[in-house]
């Protein structure tokens, strides 16, 4: 019986199998999920009415409550034509519950504090702030939501596809009837992105359509889903390793474990993993690996293409802090443009939940005594300095313990730049630091480790840090230093050079909080040598900084193993647009300033250089990098320790669930795949598969691929996935970046990440990877 089409009513009996048709849904998806008979589910599934706020007038009740795919919020306004919407529930990335968010801070009174609460999204959706009836009922839905999330977000890859898969079976029997036509089959086969033959599928059809009813249902949906999902690869792999009666014992499981992915590995560790990946209770009992538990292990993370050692913090910590590679954000405030798009606290708060560690804060003078951030003369929205100081405290180490740099760039009067001085002291309090480590003057940066969960404030400063341990006499009275600003283009910055530079004056309060990264101008590798203090550090324009790369590698490695170098990108790049940070990570650069609030190339490159040890947003150097007599230079690339010239094997196997690129029925992607070397110039190399067309669910290519990489410690590799246009250019799938050395050889799984670097659940890619010395 139809559930959905439109009828003058429905009788009682037609009422009552639609009831049992959705709550039988409804329970194959709470078990999917772990959440069978669990009262958080049931109340997010009965779901209730909830004030959406958008400004201090405009309040208006929104019902909301999930669907029974259970990974899916429908929200329906009351308004007479407005269409209802969804979201998915995996595309939250947090619930804030209290007025936490600028919106709901500027929106509503105190008093209803305990009843607000914000869905926060992955991707550039807006908040959704609301208020509910009472302070239980926001603490409920904080709390089930939250719930909802963990499991979904625990769901192993198996129990995803399933999710996925029945979600999409459910929406394609039309008539709800749990029965599939062949027409039907056909709209589930576009729905999971795969475009098939006409005989093909008639053929597929006819091959389950056992009863010859013409429709599928029950165990003939099941071998329908079989054939769909199984894959001829894992079966081919399994079968040379499978020699116990037709299942993998520990040993077979050692063989393949040691000879196929090059890992050490003993019968106690292949025991383990049948304990741990084994579904059929009586083969976990003989102690052997089905077919289906040998595909579970293979999706687990620890088996997947990133080395699981290089998940954590596995590096020293314990080098000074100039000897990393620091993820470092420029413009933090923008979440869009840099001309006219809104500045926010919440951009800060997204750049530290990405393991950014040097965040940028463009300070002007404000109204009422209180300073604002936001891109001086331009249209961007301005917000308040202590607000954003409040944002960074609360969320700057939950990513990563390692210390934030805060750079200031300070266009402010003396008066607010005591201001900011007052809220940075009694906001940060002693995490800010304010002095020099241990006794009398410092002779280098600490390390890491020693500045755990502290602040520390680059910008201008009155005198030498030295000065600060003379005696009171002796220390700076004047108030005026040179004025260092990220100007808009080449050719200001070369009138600004021959100008007499522009006074600004500092306060006190504000200059001796600058310890560690005092800012000063750069006049050349030999002038910071001889008159430079450690501490004291520049910033280059990106187009400066790639000359410097390019001409002078060598002199800028050196340079950089003494001090401190940030690059920003030109103000050209209105659009907040990137440059390839690379090039200056060869030249040993720590703080290559990228705009976080941009879906890009060079950004993803960036996630995947910070990808390992821990997401701290710190990554050592090179040994040869940290020497001060280095001969090293990525451009002329001469013998050294540095030239270890490895032969990368990658055989691209098949696509797993690709999503689709265009949301219409009809659109099924043609997914081909790019392998790009990132490195040195004598490592970049890219090459690509053919296209598959029609397929995305999946696609097979078996094709092979070889590269030769002479750094491979500062080279990383990128798996792109785009969908071919013979037409027009090629559309963005997925993508995955990972450092060179974290590769795991063998048959592996390459997560995939969408153009915001978020995780697509579902989707993956399989290869096999190789690594040699080349002869």
């Amino acid at each position: 019986m139809s559930c959905v089409r439109r009828q003058p009513k429905l009788s009682k009996s037609e009422e009552l199998l639609c009831n049992a048709s959705s709550q039988k849904v409804i329970q194959t998806n709470a078990k999917l999920l772990g959440m069978e008979g669990d009262p958080d589910l049931q109340f997010l599934l009965q779901g209730g009415d909830l004030l959406k706020v958008l400004s201090p007038s405009w309040k208006k009740t929104r019902y909301l409550k999930l669907q029974e795919d259970c990974k899916t919020m429908w929200r329906e306004s009351k308004k007479t034509f407005k269409s209802s919407q969804t979201f998915p529930v995996d595309s939250i990335s947090a619930v804030r519950l209290g007025r936490q968010s600028e919106g709901l801070k500027k929106n509503t009174e105190e008093h209803v504090e305990g009843r607000c609460f914000t869905i926060l999204f992955k991707d550039r959706r807006k908040n959704l702030d609301l208020i509910a009836s009472s302070e239980e009922e926001a603490g409920r839905w904080v709390r089930s939501l939250e719930k909802l999330i963990s499991n979904i977000n625990n769901l192993n890859r198996q129990q995803t596809t399933e999710h996925w898969i029945f979600s999409c079976l459910r929406k394609a029997d039309k008539n709800k009837d749990d029965k599939l036509s062949q027409p039907e089959m056909k709209n589930f086969l576009r729905l999971i992105n795969v475009e098939m033959d006409d005989d093909y599928a008639e053929m597929l059809f006819k091959e389950c359509d056992k009863s010859k009813s013409g429709y599928l249902a029950g165990a003939e949906i099941e071998h329908f889903y079989d054939l769909l999902t199984n894959r001829e690869e894992i079966n081919v792999i399994y079968g040379e390793y499978a020699k116990t009666t037709g299942f993998m014992n520990a040993e077979n499981l050692v063989e393949f474990l040691m000879r196929e992915q090059r890992e050490k590995a003993t019968l106690a560790d292949a025991q383990k993993i049948i304990e741990k990946y084994e579904p059929d209770e009586q083969a976990k009992g003989k102690r052997l690996l089905s077919k289906d538990g040998f595909l579970m292990y293979l999706h687990n993370p620890e088996a997947m293409i990133l080395n699981p050692d290089h998940k954590g913090v596995y590096q020293d910590m314990q080098q000074p802090l100039n000897h990393y590679f620091i993820s470092s954000s420029h413009n933090t405030y923008l979440m869009e443009d840099q001309l006219k798009g809104p500045s926010s606290t919440e951009a800060y708060i997204r750049a530290l939940q990405k393991g950014c560690r040097c965040v940028e804060l463009d300070c002007w003078d404000g109204s009422d005594n209180e300073p604002v951030i936001y891109h001086g003369y331009t249209l961007t929205s301005k917000i308040l300095f202590k607000d954003v100081i409040k944002a960074i405290k609360e969320y700057a180490f939950k990513t990563s313990d390692y210390p934030v740099i805060l750079s200031l760039e300070n266009h402010c009067s003396v008066e607010q730049q005591s201001i900011m001085a007052q809220h940075m002291s009694s906001i940060l309090g002693s995490t800010l630091v304010t002095t020099p480590l241990g006794d009398g003057m410092p002779t280098n940066f600490p390390s890491p480790e020693e500045v755990k969960g502290k602040f520390l404030i680059k910008g201008k400063r009155l005198n030498k840090l030295e000065a600060s341990f003379a005696d009171a006499a002796a220390k700076a009275e004047n108030t005026d230093v040179t004025e260092e600003e990220e100007s808009n283009n080449e050719a200001e910055d070369e009138q600004k050079e021959k100008k007499s530079k522009k006074k600004l004056k500092l306060a006190k309060e504000l200059s001796d909080m600058v310890i560690y990264c005092k800012s000063v101008h750069f006049n050349g590798f030999e002038d910071a040598r001889k008159n430079l203090g450690f501490y004291e550090m520049s910033s280059f324009k990106e187009g400066k900084a790639m000359d410097l790369a390019e001409e002078s590698a060598n002199a800028y490695i050196r340079h950089n193993v003494e001090k401190l170098s940030r690059i920003y990108p030109a103000g050209s790049r209105t659009d907040s647009s990137n440059y390839n940070p690379v090039p200056l990570w060869n030249a040993g650069c720590q703080i290559v300033a990228l705009n976080f609030q941009t879906v890009c190339t060079e950004l993803d490159i960036n996630q995947g250089r910070f990808l390992v040890n821990g997401k701290s947003g710190y990554v050592l150097k090179p040994a040869y990098m940290r020497d001060g007599a280095t001969e090293f230079d990525p451009i002329t690339l001469t013998r050294g320790e540095w030239l270890q010239h490895k032969t990368l094997h990658v055989m691209i196997i098949s696509g797993q669930q690709l999503p689709k690129v265009n949301k219409k029925k009809s659109s099924i992607v043609d997914p081909l795949v790019k392998v790009q070397i990132y490195g040195v110039p004598a490592d970049v190399a890219e090459k690509e598969t053919d296209p598959v067309g029609n397929n995305g669910f999946n696609p097979s290519w078996n094709e092979n691929f070889q590269f030769d990489v002479y750094v491979p410690e500062l080279a990383l590799v990128r798996f792109l996935i785009e969908d071919h246009d013979s037409t027009s250019d090629n559309e963005f799938i997925g993508q995955f970046t990972l450092p060179f050395n974290s590769l795991k050889m063998g048959y592996r799984h390459v997560p995939l990440l969408n153009k915001n670097g978020d995780l697509l659940p579902s989707a993956g890619l399989f290869v096999h990877i190789m690594v040699l010395d080349a002869e």
